[in-house]
């Protein structure tokens, strides 16, 4: 990843006749044994230009050209301003690197490539013959490509070429030639104070900078592993701590949400990235810092904050329990000659709100670059990202802070004041919070952010498509369900249930209205007097049957329940009939047994 400051701008930091812009910028490889490939070592001259870019020789086909350090993406590619070179191979493979701002687009060639005194022989790099849509004449702004330093699985080159051992980055194949060695990098970047400032910055490979052994005692950060779509969005990143993520100019902690859709709550996902002159950070955070300076206003062209130069404002982050300042010449940036509407020098705040390098995808909520970078020592360790070696546990990274909170007011009060501490005057004092300024969102970063919750979202947003249609189609299964089985219930009672017993409609005709009389098997047990009819008015307030009343009902009740009715019709007819005709004198017997019966 690499997010580039316009042309312009860094041309007012360049002044080829002052040599004391180019400072020495060491490349270290460990110490090996006799019969490793590593067997030597040498300090690679390299130029820090103003604060913005920092630049490392290589030589590639035959030819020395100055490249950046970018740790934010993964791929090799160059320029040849004058004289192309002979000594490298066309693949016939175009690709096209996409960065924060700007492309880089050519065919992939093969070459040696040479870092200190380690060559490669048959380095696949993109040779860029058109560089405008980059960032213009790259070769004016004083480099002649870029080389990458993050994951193998992020580049680019190799995805287009089948991944391919042979199209390794270059980081990978000087690993792979010295597998018993640590796979780590370290960057120490320098920090231009003045026109005589000859301070030295160093990167190494699998080495400690001298003087700097304690990185190794400070917290190891585990790489933070994205939700991601491609491999090639993986990037050097990892959680601040909860709830004290970054602490603003008023000594507070800046509160507010991550858009990192499985970050830890109160957590912000933080991407180191030497490609950048200027950290981003989420526009509330850029407002925090810089919205409560007086004088202090937001430059809407160039999407950044402009600040008195003499501006003195406490930053720092935390990350595994530890503190990291910002040193106070790199929160407000004065190496840009930049002038207000008065004709007034002003600073550009080196915390920009994130625009260009936006996370579409929600993978990260800030990009910590070189004005966070200078302030820290940083040690980036790649794990098992290297196959095949000896190292195989999880990526992380390291960070031992080079800031002295006192010594660095001091070097403040010296560069920006004139060695006069007017810190503490009221002119340089916060404004109350409720008069903080906010930035205004373009209409573009609108679009962005809603694009952003919803394609860092889509695996929850399709869960919960699926999980509502499921649930619909559940509503309507139970429905119809429910709609057939009534339909079948009406059916079957309008034309297979038992003639008599219910009607089409569901309701009983006969059965009720016997209950409804209180005919009941207690009635029928009650005790009988010799004259039945008489035994039975007593115990149930009927009107007087006679005989054929009597019998009438019977069989009425014998043709509704035939079924039922049929065992016992014998016995009760013996009753019924000895209990109304005189001719029977023994109908008492007779009801007698019918009782009986039914008690039994």
């Amino acid at each position: 990843m690499r997010s580039l400051i316009p042309l312009s701008l860094l041309l007012t930091i360049f002044d080829p006749a002052v040599n004391a812009l180019k400072f020495p910028f060491e490349v270290r490889f460990p110490h090996p044994t006799p019969s490793s490939s590593l067997n030597r070592r040498s300090p690679l001259p390299v130029r820090n230009i103003g604060n913005a870019q920092y630049v490392s020789n290589i030589t590639l086909a035959g030819q020395t050209l100055p490249v950046l350090l970018d740790t934010g993406s993964s791929d090799l590619w160059a320029h040849f301003a004058n004289t192309i070179p002979t000594a490298m191979t066309d693949t016939g493979t175009s690709v096209t690197l996409s960065y924060a701002v700007g492309k880089a687009a050519g065919n992939v060639q093969t070459a040696a490539v040479t870092l200190g005194n380690q060559t490669i022989p048959d380095q696949v790099f993109l040779w860029v013959n058109d560089t405008t849509t980059f960032t213009g004449d790259i070769h004016a702004q004083g480099y002649d490509g870029l080389l990458g330093l993050g994951p193998n699985d992020s580049s680019v080159i190799r995805k287009k070429l089948k991944k391919a051992s042979s199209a390794n980055t270059l980081l990978q194949r000087i690993f792979d030639a010295n597998k018993a060695s640590d796979n780590y990098i370290s960057i120490l970047l320098s920090r231009k104070r003045n026109s005589t400032d000859l301070s030295t910055g160093q990167f190494t490979i699998s080495e400690i900078v001298p003087g700097m052994e304690n990185i190794t005692s400070m917290p190891k950060l585990d790489v933070d592993k994205v939700n991601r779509l491609l491999k090639a969005d993986q990037h050097w990143q990892a959680l601040t701590d909860k709830n004290i993520g970054i602490i603003g100019p008023d000594g507070q902690p800046v509160q507010i949400d991550s858009i990192v859709p499985n970050a830890p709550k109160g957590q912000f996902v933080a991407v180191v990235d030497s490609g950048f002159t200027f950290s981003q950070v989420p526009r509330d955070v850029s407002d925090a810092l810089y919205g409560r300076v007086s004088g202090a206003f937001y430059d809407t062209k160039n999407e950044w904050w402009l600040v008195p130069c003499g501006q003195y404002l406490n930053i720092s982050f935390n990350f595994g329990g530890r503190n990291y300042p910002i040193h106070p010449l790199d929160t407000v940036d004065d190496n840009f000659n930049k002038l207000d509407s008065s004709g007034k020098k002003v600073c550009i705040g080196a915390f920009q709100p994130i625009t260009s390098a936006f996370s579409i995808l929600g993978h990260y909520d800030m990009i910590l670059g070189m004005s966070f970078l200078r302030s820290a020592y940083t040690l980036l360790n790649f794990g098992n990202w290297i196959k095949d070696s000896t190292n195989q546990g999880t990526p992380y990274i390291q960070m031992s802070s080079l800031v002295d909170v006192a010594a660095a007011r001091n070097e403040f009060i010296q560069t920006r004041l004139g060695g006069v501490d007017t810190i503490s005057d009221a002119k340089w004092a916060l404004l109350p919070a409720d008069q903080m300024q906010h930035s205004p969102i373009s209409p573009d970063e609108k679009k962005k952010k809603y694009q952003e919750m919803v394609l860092s979202r889509w695996p929850y947003i399709l869960l919960g498509c699926l999980v509502f249609v499921i649930l619909v189609i559940g509503l309507i299964v139970w429905k119809c369900c429910c709609r057939r089985k009534k339909k079948e219930s009406d059916m079957g009672l309008a034309t297979g249930g038992k003639k008599g017993l219910f009607s089409g409609k569901g309701k009983r005709d006969s059965y009720v209205p016997l209950e409804a009389q209180n005919r009941s098997v207690a009635d029928l047990n009650a005790p009988y007097a010799a004259n039945g009819g008489d035994s039975i008015r007593s115990s149930v307030p009927l009107p007087p049957y006679t005989s054929h009343q009597y019998e009438t009902g019977r069989q009425s009740f014998q043709s509704q329940y035939s079924g039922h009715n049929q065992g016992h019709h014998s016995q009760y007819d013996v009753g019924h009939q000895g209990g109304h005709n005189p001719q029977y004198p023994d109908y008492g017997n007779g009801n007698r047994g019918y009782q009986g019966h039914y008690q039994a």
